[in-house]
């Protein structure tokens, strides 16, 4: 069933959205060492040209922004996705860059 996680305390089958396990009452916390939507998103306007904010992310793909840096492309890509990432929701942001957790 999709939208399922498990429970951070009794490992028990529970909805993502849910603050605390129903079984166990355990909380369920948000990542803490998550990649933050803010960094990624001023990483990728100010120094997209280089794809470092696509090497914060963990991304190998941040070597053609490298590559292709003398060419401005690089640079004019990484802008339009620092607004990208800034736009966009926690939900979406959280589900596709820190491991899948709606957190």
């Amino acid at each position: 069933m999709t939208g399922m996680v498990f429970c951070r305390g009794c490992g028990k089958e529970i909805h993502m959205m849910a603050p605390s396990c129903p079984s166990c009452g355990a909380l369920q916390f948000p990542i803490l060492n998550g990649k933050s939507k803010l960094v990624a998103g001023i990483l990728a306007i100010f120094l997209g040209t280089f794809g470092i904010h696509r090497f914060y992310l963990g991304q190998w793909s941040g070597i053609f922004y490298l590559l292709f840096c003398w060419t401005f492309m690089p640079g004019i890509i990484g802008f339009i996705e620092g607004v990208v990432f800034l736009c966009s929701s926690d939900y979406v942001w959280n589900v596709k860059y820190n491991s899948g957790l709606p957190f």
